[in-house]
């Protein structure tokens, strides 16, 4: 496809201003019918684009064209609260955000007492459709629990279990090790939204939780990151998140609010300069 635009930038420029390759490499890349703009694909180099609206793929994955965006993961200690201020005078993340020059903002939250990934973000977008309730994101927690989890409670976990709120279920859910010292170490991954929600499906199966840690959020990994330390995403890991947020429809994007997974989360104000739509095909 040929993009019929006279005006905007060429995209080999922008792709290169992205950080995905040099020109001459994305030249190449287009060639090779290897980028998508707004879903189709686009191979003469004298294509325009403008970056500013349209939504660009490299070999199926989202490319993030405004380089004033930030995504940092941080590994949250317990006792921080998921919030850039408290009323009640608790440590916040302000903590690990003033060093930064973007504002940056929670994608969702995690409770006081749960350690682990937390994705910051000046990505209002983003960061409303990933912790909205109705997108899903997978998220996968190790839980150190009261006991010694059988089999059977596993198997619970997955088929679901009863709640004040309703049945959930772990869409997988496994023993870490053995259970030593009247506890056991449990994987669970989910996709639900609801507050406290492990802790709670732990409750209800007789394991309550001493310990409580989030190891993965869509296709984000903790990996070996201190805790109370920060890093920028990668430039995969930031593609992948990306991907992830576009397979949102618009109209479930719109139809976000902050903190809608777990109440009391701050979130930023949707940048109204940038819709989350996309351009008609052209």
């Amino acid at each position: 496809m040929s993009a019929e635009r006279n005006d905007g930038e060429r995209l080999q420029k922008v792709l290169a201003a992205a950080g995905v390759a040099s020109r001459r490499v994305s030249e190449q890349l287009i060639a090779e019918g290897r980028v998508r703009v707004n879903g189709v694909v686009v191979d003469e180099l004298g294509s325009r684009i403008d970056p500013a609206v349209d939504e660009v793929e490299v070999d199926g994955t989202a490319i993030q064209l405004d380089t004033s965006r930030r995504y940092v993961m941080l590994n949250k200690p317990t006792g921080v609260v998921s919030s850039m201020s408290d009323d009640r005078g608790r440590r916040d993340l302000r903590e690990f955000t003033a060093d930064y020059e973007e504002r940056l903002f929670n994608v969702g939250r995690l409770d006081a007492e749960t350690s682990g990934l937390l994705v910051l973000t000046n990505d209002g977008e983003l960061a409303h459709v990933l912790a909205h309730p109705s997108f899903g994101v997978e998220k996968t927690y190790l839980a150190t629990v009261r006991g010694a989890v059988a089999p059977a409670v596993l198997r619970r976990l997955r088929e679901g279990v009863e709640l004040d709120d309703g049945p959930i279920a772990a869409d997988r859910a496994r023993l870490i090790g053995e259970p030593s010292r009247g506890r056991s170490i449990v994987e669970l991954t989910l996709h639900s939204g609801r507050n406290r929600i492990v802790r709670r499906m732990m409750d209800a199966v007789g394991h309550p939780v001493l310990e409580l840690v989030r190891r993965q959020f869509g296709p984000l990994h903790l990996g070996t990151l201190a805790m109370g330390a920060t890093r920028d995403l990668s430039r995969v890991e930031l593609g992948e998140l990306l991907t992830l947020a576009r397979a949102a429809r618009p109209d479930q994007a719109a139809a976000v609010r902050p903190g809608a997974d777990e109440p009391g989360a701050d979130a930023p104000p949707a940048d109204s300069s940038r819709p989350y739509s996309r351009k008609p095909r052209r």
